[in-house]
């Protein structure tokens, strides 16, 4: 079954330009289905039917998954099923008929804007690393883009003359998004010879190094967030795509239209942007309570 499951991988990077964490995450999902497939009957993928797919959902219950996780899990095989299906391989869907599992929705945690500021103001610029610390959090908080995003920027990327920067986003889409002034300037003294300083003696384009001269990674990043959340004071857990949320939160809360924030977070679909709506809404309840005389 293996060949099957690279086949579709290696249409997913190919065709449709999916990311490396997604292109894993797809390749677990299938994998563990196979797995439980192969240890039930000795079936393979291409045997299964939706009696299976019922039993993999309720083994996956079973062993306390989350809705969401099981609705991930369905969606993986539902995609390569299609897969299967277009390339002929076989017949039938088995998954069209296996409801999703209904997933709750969950409001993003966001910082206030005091602790955004503490937060930002919590690296120490004395040293190179601590530059490059303040350029990376005041340009997370300054554009929402993701982390994947941030640690792959390139120097060519960032035109601080114009205020923009280009961003690749999921699906290799291109999204171009305003830098405020303040990230202009952190970025500024982050170019302008600390990073020349991390650089030591390598050759790379990446925008943000780490200590050995090299492309800073997603677990380095949030290493570095979790230091600062502490040092700022921040009881909440957060993580990198809290700061994404206070970005959309925060804009949508100053008056900032719907469509705007959604071109700037790279959603396709302004459904997922509406999410922040909400939450908007549920500060303006708690901010009525509070002042209102009869609330």
């Amino acid at each position: 079954m293996t060949e099957w499951i690279s086949g579709f991988i290696d249409y997913l990077s190919v065709e449709r330009g999916l990311s490396k964490n997604t292109l894993e995450s797809y390749q677990r999902d299938l994998t563990s289905f196979a797995v439980y497939l192969k240890k039930l009957s000795s079936t393979g993928l291409l045997e299964a039917n939706r009696t299976h797919l019922l039993g993999y959902m309720s083994y996956l219950q079973s062993c306390g998954r989350a809705n969401s996780t099981m609705s991930r899990n369905l969606a993986s095989l539902r995609s390569f099923y299609h897969y299967l299906l277009r390339s002929e391989v076989i017949e039938a869907d088995p998954t069209v008929h296996v409801e999703t599992p209904k997933i709750e929705k969950r409001l993003p945690k966001v910082l206030t804007v005091d602790e955004v500021e503490r937060l930002l103001s919590a690296p120490n610029t004395a040293s190179a690393s601590g530059i490059r610390d303040k350029a990376m959090l005041e340009l997370l908080y300054a554009t929402g883009i993701r982390v994947t995003e941030l640690i792959s920027i390139q120097i060519s990327d960032v035109n601080l003359s114009a205020g923009f920067l280009k961003c690749m986003g999921k699906g290799s889409k291109e999204r171009i998004i305003p830098i405020g002034d303040v990230a202009q300037g952190a970025l500024r003294g982050y170019l302008n010879g600390s990073r020349d300083k991390l650089l030591r003696k390598h050759q790379t384009e990446a925008l943000f190094l780490n200590h050995l001269g090299e492309q800073m990674s997603r677990q380095g990043f949030w290493k570095l967030l979790k230091k600062y959340s502490q040092a700022a004071g921040i009881t909440k857990d957060i993580t990198p795509h809290t700061l994404r949320h206070s970005f959309a939160t925060h804009l949508l809360e100053r008056g900032a239209d719907l469509r705007s924030v959604q071109e700037m977070l790279g959603h396709a679909d302004i459904s997922t942007t509406q999410i922040y709506t909400h939450v908007t809404r549920g500060r303006l309840k708690e901010v009525y309570a509070t002042a209102h005389p009869r609330a």
